[in-house]
This record gives C-alpha cells, sequence and structure tokens, in this order.
C-alpha cells in the first residue's frame, strides 16, 4: 500500500487546525493528564537562564511555557506548531500566565525554518510519531541545536497499553467505520502510536546521529468525573472519532455511546469517576 506524505502533510494541517477549539476547551484536563510527561523532559534537557529552547509540534505550548520561567528574563522559548489555530491558544495561553519570552511561530518540523545550531534545547510532547517522516524530523532537531544541546521527546507507548484509544478504536473497527485497530502500524503510517516501540525510538535517534540516550516507560491515569465527560472529551480531541461517530444517524451514535460506555465500566471508581491508564515512552539524547 503506498503513502502520499504531501497528501497526509495537508490533510493533517487542516486536522489539526479544526481541532484546535476542541483541545483548547480541553486544554486543563491535558495539563493534568500530560504534567509527568512535561516535567520528565524538563529535568532531561535542564533548561538554563538565558538559553533559547525551541518546542515542535508544540499545540497550546505547555511544555514550553513551563520551560520560559526557568530561563528567563534573558532566555526565550520558541511555540511552534504547524496549525495556526492551535498557536492562538498559545498565545492566549502566554498572555495569561504573563509570559513576555515566548514566541509564537508556524513551522514544520521536517523543515525547521531556524538556522543551523541556533537553540539550546528541543521538545516534542506527543509529536514526532504523527510526522510523515519523522527521522527526518529529528534530523532536523539535531541540526537546529548546538553542540551539546539536548532534545526530550515523548510518543505514545503501543495501542494496548492505551486503552483510552484501544477501546474507542475497537468499536469503531468492529463496525467498520475505522480500520482494523490492531495496533500495527506499517512504517508508512503516521499515527498516535506508529513509534510505540522503545527500540525503534532509540533507533532512529541514532540514525540522526544523537548521543547519551536515555528512554523510559511512563505510567499515566487519565482522570474523567464520568462517562458523560470522556464521551465529550474524545469528541473535542480525536477528529478522527469525532468524524467516525458523527457521520452516523442519530440512533447509532446512540448505539456507539452506549457499547463504549459499557466497554469503559471496568475503569469506574466508587464515586462514578473514571481512571483510565496510559503509558507513553520519553526519551532524552544528545547532539
Amino acid at each position: 500500500m503506498s503513502f502520499d506524505a504531501n497528501a497526509y502533510r495537508q490533510a493533517s494541517v487542516e486536522n489539526w487546525q479544526e481541532a484546535a477549539p476542541g483541545w483548547v476547551r480541553r486544554a486543563e484536563l491535558m495539563r493534568e493528564l500530560a504534567a509527568p510527561v512535561s516535567h520528565w523532559m524538563l529535568d532531561a534537557i535542564a533548561p538554563q537562564p538565558g538559553q533559547r529552547v525551541l518546542e515542535l509540534a508544540a499545540g497550546l505550548g505547555e511544555t514550553a511555557m513551563l520551560a520560559a520561567e526557568l530561563i528567563a528574563p534573558m532566555g526565550s522559548v520558541v511555540v511552534s506548531d504547524q496549525a495556526e489555530a492551535m498557536l492562538e491558544g498559545a498565545r492566549a495561553r502566554a498572555v495569561e500566565l504573563g509570559l513576555a519570552n515566548v514566541e509564537c511561530r508556524v513551522l514544520n518540523a521536517e523543515w525547521i525554518d531556524l538556522p543551523l545550531a541556533s537553540v539550546d534545547a528541543v521538545l516534542c510532547r506527543w509529536g514526532y510519531m504523527l510526522m510523515a517522516d519523522p527521522a527526518t524530523a529529528l534530523g532536523e532537531t539535531r541540526r537546529v541545536l548546538r553542540p551539546g544541546g539536548r532534545v526530550a521527546l515523548a510518543v505514545w507507548d503501543a495501542i494496548e497499553q492505551n486503552p483510552w484509544a484501544s477501546l474507542p478504536a475497537r468499536e469503531l473497527s468492529e463496525r467498520g467505520l475505522v480500520p482494523s485497530a490492531s495496533g500495527e502500524e506499517p512504517s508508512w503510517a503516521p499515527g498516535p502510536f506508529a513509534l510505540g516501540s522503545a527500540a525503534r525510538v532509540s533507533e532512529l535517534l541514532q540514525q540522526a546521529g544523537f548521543a547519551e540516550i536515555v528512554l523510559e516507560a511512563l505510567e499515566l491515569t487519565r482522570r474523567h468525573a464520568g462517562f458523560d465527560e470522556l464521551w465529550d472529551t474524545t469528541l473535542d480531541l480525536s477528529r478522527n472519532f469525532h468524524d467516525a461517530v458523527l457521520s452516523r444517524a442519530e440512533g447509532e451514535i446512540e448505539e456507539i455511546r452506549a457499547s463504549l460506555a459499557e466497554r469503559f465500566a471496568q475503569y469506574t471508581c466508587a464515586d462514578g469517576a473514571l481512571e483510565i491508564p496510559g503509558r507513553t515512552l520519553v526519551a532524552a539524547a544528545t547532539a
């Protein structure tokens, strides 16, 4: 099966433009979920006052903004994303936090429009696995890093380790609404779990010329007040789920909703809240 990288890139930009309002609505939830990941990444790059830090595929730029506080007042961060609508949310967040050392720029991680050796550290939380060519993106990452600079990244582990994604994917695949949720991502198919292998992440970092590679798995818990919140959040954050579900007749949408509620019931706490496990891989390396 062929993979049209350029068509994928164009569709990706359009999808993230459309998804941005939902991500803004769910920003607080994502901050809570991702906090252990962002703090691991910051510890890995050890940002120092006066440095310049770049975040790729940043979305709302939460990780870079944590770095901005550590490198102020002379240091600066570049929050970058391919979708301008995401950066609008990032700018609003920077204003909310009172950060004056944050620059938001539309950049494509596969050809970063920055000079050679121009940043001290690069962050990329859950971005490389969504890129058409992550190997090229990591090569570009190393190019813009100063000698001795650090990259820190996160990618989702295998889909089987992430029921918040595997259960909706299984529901839709059993209904024939999306391809089978096998967790086996071909090398030509970007996606949330395309780099869900520690060996693959390490291989890509080595091929890009990085050294001193450190890689770990972090267990996460996704918390929701109840299934209604999980349903609405999934519609907001997953464009594929949103489009597949809302394209159906009202009766089938209710069937999907009821079936998913049953699938997720195993994660219900005594107070009715849901606590759904997940696992992400985090890695850091030196240019």
